[in-house]
């Protein structure tokens, strides 16, 4: 497995929040309210199990190709919905910092904005990985094509 994460290890917990914005609430309310909480999480958690994150907002694009559930030409939840993703040594250290006087009020501001509540799954990593280099590309290449043919 390569470190996609820096410092995430392969035993390591990653936590999803999916948020569904109330109507009347935009993205850009989410993302004001959001980088308080990561910077607070940043901030007092960096310590104590926190190794990084990231916000995803929903572009509304769909991939044709990569979906089996018709041809939508466009997501129906396009900057109403959007991820928090968020990678921890261990799921206990990540429960203490929702536990933490600072984070609750903040998160609470993030959930304020939310239809659907919340429900925040851990996930164990399977597999993280980056892109060949141009050269480890045509190497796994040829590779590939040498064993087709020995086949």
């Amino acid at each position: 497995m390569s470190e996609l994460i820096s410092g995430f290890s392969h035993d390591g917990v990653v936590t999803v929040n999916r948020i569904l914005l109330r109507p009347g609430y935009t993205i850009d309310d989410l993302e004001e309210r959001v980088a308080l909480l990561c910077e607070n999480v940043k901030t007092y958690h960096s310590e104590t199990g926190f190794i990084g994150g990231m916000v995803l907002a929903n572009s509304g694009m769909i991939s044709n190709e990569g979906s089996t559930v018709g041809q939508a030409v466009e997501s129906l939840l396009k900057d109403r919905e959007a991820l928090i993703v968020t990678f921890w040594r261990s799921f206990e250290e990540h429960e203490a910092s929702h536990r933490s006087a600072t984070f609750q009020p903040l998160f609470q501001q993030v959930l304020d904005l939310c239809v659907n509540g919340n429900e925040e799954i851990a996930y164990r990593m399977l597999w993280s990985g980056q892109a060949y280099t141009p050269a480890e590309a045509r190497e796994a290449q040829a590779a590939k094509e040498r064993y087709r043919l020995a086949a």
